[in-house]
């Protein structure tokens, strides 16, 4: 049996047998690395799948389900042509007026059957003059959209009123449909919604568009999307170790929680065993590539440099208590190897 090299032997990096090498150095939480990381943070302030769902508005297209208000000014015979009322809806629905049918037509007075999905009420209201013309001379004629029933984008997660909403005439922004779906709730996580289109997933944070100058109201929304508001319970952050009260802890409302915080939320180190030298961040634990940053908290401008550490989704905060094959054990379990027969070792600064 081969007894894995002790922690002295190591030099300041998780590693595992040489013909299984997997390397995992610790990085010194410093300023060189608070510059470095807010660097790329603004070079990179939205992806570029974000960007591309940036656009304007278009005008509404009606589509096979909407209610339509004609009106003909001083024809009052045409008044009480209501046309056919509506089927049983939705209790959102106006007065009974001319329903667009599966096909796409509308039947009106002296105009027959009028082709009108995917037009506009302007389109409309030329097409119906253009038809009744024939009857009347130069009539005046108002087309609006009384019921919207033909498009609805999907929102769920945590807002205040999960569901379908329905497009109308007002453009269905990002801020529009979270709004109507009752707005953020408290556990709400700002910065990880997600929309998805045709099959495609867009992850948005409301964070990062406002920080690089965007509104969210630029992202136009499309018949079929779907948006999912993520919770901020989705994301906590694992404080172990010795601290006064081991916890997972939220992240804010914006999505952001630093190392500071985090620590303060879990009562700050224990006076009595902490090793405040030895304070760990392991990152990214279960993927492809781990991380591991390490803070010197007996240093002066520590917690300048925890304030400014960001940290993310399932990041483990790991105090120590100088015990170093406690935090051998840490890692063997929060990092384990490609080849589940292969034991890690880790040296501490």
């Amino acid at each position: 049996m081969v007894t894995p090299p002790t922690v002295a032997e190591t030099g300041g990096e998780y590693s595992t047998e040489p013909s299984q090498s997997v390397q995992v150095p610790i990085t010194d939480i410093n300023l060189k690395l608070i510059r470095s990381m807010n660097e790329q943070t603004q070079q990179h302030p939205i992806s570029d799948q974000t960007q591309a769902l940036f656009g304007k508005p278009a005008p509404y297209r009606v589509g096979p389900g909407d209610v339509l208000q004609i009106t003909v000014w001083d024809h009052p015979e045409l008044a009480a042509a209501l046309g056919q009322p509506t089927p049983t809806a939705r209790t959102d629905d106006a007065a009974p007026g001319f329903v667009v049918d599966e096909a796409g037509n509308v039947q009106f007075p002296y105009a027959g059957s009028v082709h009108v999905a995917g037009d506009s009420v302007d389109q409309i209201q030329r097409k119906i003059v253009a038809r009744i013309s024939k009857v009347y001379r130069k009539p005046e004629v108002t087309v609006r959209v009384a019921s919207f029933r033909a498009k609805e984008i999907y929102i769920d997660g945590d807002v205040g009123k999960p569901g379908s909403v329905q497009i109308n005439d007002i453009p269905m922004t990002l801020t529009e449909a979270i709004g109507r779906a009752g707005g953020f709730t408290g556990a709400a996580d700002q910065s990880r919604v997600t929309l998805v289109r045709e099959g495609k997933r867009y992850p948005i944070s409301f964070v990062e568009l406002v920080r690089s100058g965007h509104s969210p109201s630029d992202i136009v929304l499309r018949p079929g999307d779907m948006v999912h508001v993520g919770s901020r319970d989705e994301n906590g952050v694992y404080v172990m170790g010795e601290v006064n009260k081991p916890a997972t802890v939220m992240p804010m409302r914006d999505g952001r929680l630093t190392l500071a915080e985090a620590l303060s939320q879990a009562g700050s180190l224990n006076p009595g065993t902490a090793q405040a030298k030895q304070l760990f961040v392991i990152r990214d634990s279960t993927g492809s590539n781990p991380q591991i940053y390490h803070l010197d908290a007996t240093s002066p401008v520590s917690m300048v440099l925890a304030n400014q550490f960001e940290l993310e989704p399932k990041d483990v905060v790991y105090v120590d208590n100088g015990a170093l094959v406690k935090f051998n054990r840490v890692l063997n379990l929060f990092l384990p190897a490609i080849n589940a027969a292969i034991t890690g070792v880790v040296v501490t600064k």
